[in-house]
């Protein structure tokens, strides 16, 4: 009975190269092929076919003759024997004897070589292959890959992976530290294994070092700027193979470990002080060193409070509504620059202070629009970068804004002459009408004393005709014709007269 082969380890199907399928046996000489039919006379008879016959049900038990020659093959009935050829003539030629339907297929072709072969890191004791698919896949695909290594000056390859896999990342592990290892990968199909993809040179098993760096932090770059009693914890990586010593210090001389705590990891040095005085303020030097290799680093720390009041404040002058004052810088800065002074005033009157000028920069200043009768006060504060001072300096003395004695002169005005004749300055224009509207003729008309108007139709003076209304308003001058009839149409004259002369202006009405 047959069994099912066992499955192969991925060394063996290494072994296993691809080649083209082997030719079967030859029969023994002397040993008669079997036909099933005899070939017909005068025509070439076909070549045996090269399957094998089926094994009977009840084999015959094994002859004890030697198995040099296998035993001949029983031929049916009416086969012709094919005839064996003698030593040293030629053999018939294949083309001649088998027939088309017998012949094989061509075996398929193994996977193409793996792409790319490169080593990734190196550590210790291993290190990390990887790779490409290869271009040309098999019909089936792949099974997996094999990695083989050999170490430098022998010839032995031994595959590392028991199992076939498929990731094209590999890490072999359990290396001695300064061999130099030969190593090559090939794809595995069902066809067979690919040509090896091979490192040019080989790898050397030691652990790369890595030249000390620090990686400051960009806040940290600049003045670092706390409080007084804020804590300070600060951070800072570095990197470095094998492990760096890490050092701190202030002035060229070590820290004091009771105020400042220092811990140091294998990636990062921790400064830190619980409560910060102005004492601590400085540059501290950081050095990360490897045999002899080293990388410096500067942490500038300043601490800060808020600064002293100003000194010698004093009112300089008052003048109208405006009040100057000096003073001079304070004693202590707080350990930080004076950006400025805030300076304030107060009136006898409320008592409350508001602020006249932030931020100002120069140690004097003006103070105007104060209100007359008001007594006021002064004070100023100085400020750096935490801000106000915790208290101000106040001026010694007041400023009274008193009232201004002037004594009013009335403007003199030129005697001017007024007396004008009558002029007419809008004269009338013709209108027309329509009989039953009531109409208005208007001009203007100016001089001094007053001028009399008068208005006349035709050339004849109206008086009081309860049919027109005349009107005169800041030199206007109106007369109203009430419903007007064909024979209120003619000509309007208006005449101003006073006594220094007369003028006027006349207009045709016509009413259709």
């Amino acid at each position: 009975k047959t069994t099912s082969p066992a499955k192969k380890p991925a060394a063996a199907v290494a072994k296993k190269k691809a080649a083209p399928a082997s030719k079967e046996k030859a029969a023994p000489k002397g040993e008669a092929a079997p036909k099933e039919e005899a070939a017909p006379k005068g025509e070439a008879a076909p070549a045996p076919a090269t399957e094998e016959p089926p094994a009977p049900e009840n084999p015959p038990e094994q002859s004890t003759t030697s198995t040099d020659e296998p035993a001949p093959i029983p031929m049916e009935a009416g086969a012709a024997e094919t005839p064996v050829p003698a030593e040293g003539s030629p053999a018939p030629s294949a083309e001649l004897t088998a027939p088309e339907s017998t012949l094989e297929k061509p075996k398929e072709e193994p996977p193409s070589c793996p792409l790319s072969l490169a080593v990734e890191e190196v550590s210790e004791n291993s290190f990390t292959l990887t790779w490409k698919a290869p271009e040309q896949m098999a019909r089936a695909g792949l099974d997996g890959y094999v990695v083989e290594i050999c170490k430098d000056g022998s010839s032995d390859w031994k595959a590392v992976n028991q199992e076939l896999f498929l990731s094209t990342r590999y890490t072999i592990p359990n290396l001695s530290s300064g061999d130099k290892i030969h190593v090559r990968v090939m794809a595995v199909s069902a066809s067979g294994a690919s040509v090896p993809a091979t490192l040019e040179q080989p790898v050397l098993i030691r652990e790369i070092l890595q030249l000390p760096k620090i990686r400051m932090p960009r806040h940290l770059r600049e003045t670092y700027i706390r409080r007084v009693g804020d804590a300070v914890n600060i951070m800072i990586p570095f990197q470095g193979k094998p492990q760096p010593e890490v050092s701190w210090t202030k002035g060229g001389q070590p820290l004091d470990t009771n105020h400042i705590n220092i811990r140091n990891t294998a990636r990062d040095t921790i400064f830190y002080i619980r409560q910060a005085q102005r004492s601590d303020s400085g540059k501290y030097e950081l050095t990360v060193q490897i045999n002899g290799a080293e990388d410096k680093a500067t942490l500038d720390i300043q601490v800060v409070e808020p600064p002293g009041p100003p000194q010698n404040l004093k009112l300089v002058d008052v003048w109208g509504f405006n009040v100057a004052l000096e003073w001079t810088p304070p004693a202590d800065n707080g350990n930080s620059e004076i950006k400025g002074y805030r300076v304030q005033k107060s009136d006898k009157k409320s008592g409350k202070w508001f602020t006249v000028l932030e931020r100002c920069t120069r140690t004097s200043c003006t103070i105007s629009d104060l209100i007359i009768g008001n007594t006021y006060s002064f004070r100023v504060f100085s400020e750096n970068i935490c801000g106000l001072s915790d208290s101000a300096a106040v001026a010694s003395g007041v400023a009274h804004i008193e009232k201004t004695k002037t004594a009013y002169q009335p403007e003199k005005i030129p005697q001017r002459e007024m007396m004008e004749p009558p002029k007419f300055t809008q004269p009338l224009t013709d209108r027309t009408t329509t009989r039953g509207y009531s109409t208005h003729l208007f001009c203007s008309v100016r001089g001094f004393p007053q001028p009399k108007i008068i208005w006349l139709k035709n050339q004849m003076e109206i008086r009081e005709d309860p049919k027109y209304i005349a009107l005169i308003d800041q030199g206007v001058c109106s007369l109203e014709i009430r419903k007007p009839g064909p024979f209120d149409g003619g000509v309007y004259t208006c005449k101003a007269v006073n006594p220094l002369g007369e003028a006027s202006v006349d207009c045709r009405l016509d009413v259709k």
